[in-house]
């Protein structure tokens, strides 16, 4: 990733924790729940510690303070919004941050904003496909999806596993990124 990334656990992530045991869904065999993410107990330890601050009345702040200055920023290299309390935390950090370009991959289709909705303007929110080769989600207006066809469209694969110069994940122009199965 070319920035920071804000990362939650992928255990209480409410809708991908169904999809994790559905063989053929991004999330069967998640990697945020394998790997370093459960090596290193402390990082499991922090993921949580964070889940916990989003309660906090400083969180927001915390987030600006964190954020600011950065050319680009992932939420939830792990997990996922927990609510729409939690969403329009995030959408205060965004706006607070109108330097940052923001990126949001989600399932949480039920948290997503009405339609007429104000999101901020530097925020791409991307619906997650809920099935590997599965069709594009048609519910929101950018979106993202799985593929084992060769279709993938993201270039980190063929480089070293990295954005390099791409940034299509945070550009409202992009519409759907199709990310190689991982």
């Amino acid at each position: 990733m070319p920035g920071y990334s804000y990362s939650l656990p992928a255990w209480e992530c409410q809708t991908g924790s169904k999809l994790a045991q559905i063989p053929g869904t991004p999330c069967h065999g998640c990697y945020a729940m394998k790997g370093n993410y459960t090596r290193y107990p402390a990082i499991k330890a922090a993921q949580y510690k964070r889940l916990q601050a989003l309660h906090d009345s400083r969180w927001i702040d915390a987030m600006v303070a964190l954020v600011q200055g950065h050319e680009v920023f992932r939420w939830h290299d792990a997990g996922d919004l927990q609510s729409s309390d939690h969403l329009r935390k995030i959408f205060e950090v965004c706006e607070r941050t109108p330097e940052t370009r923001h990126w949001l991959p989600t399932q949480e289709r039920k948290y997503l904003p009405l339609p007429g909705s104000s999101i901020p303007k530097n925020l791409v929110i991307r619906l997650s496909s809920s099935k590997i080769n599965g069709p594009e989600p048609k519910a929101w207006t950018h979106s993202s999806s799985v593929v084992t066809d060769g279709s993938a469209t993201c270039p980190a694969p063929k480089q070293g596993g990295k954005c390099l110069s791409c940034r299509a994940c945070w550009n409202p122009d992009v519409k759907h990124i199709k990310y190689g199965k991982h």
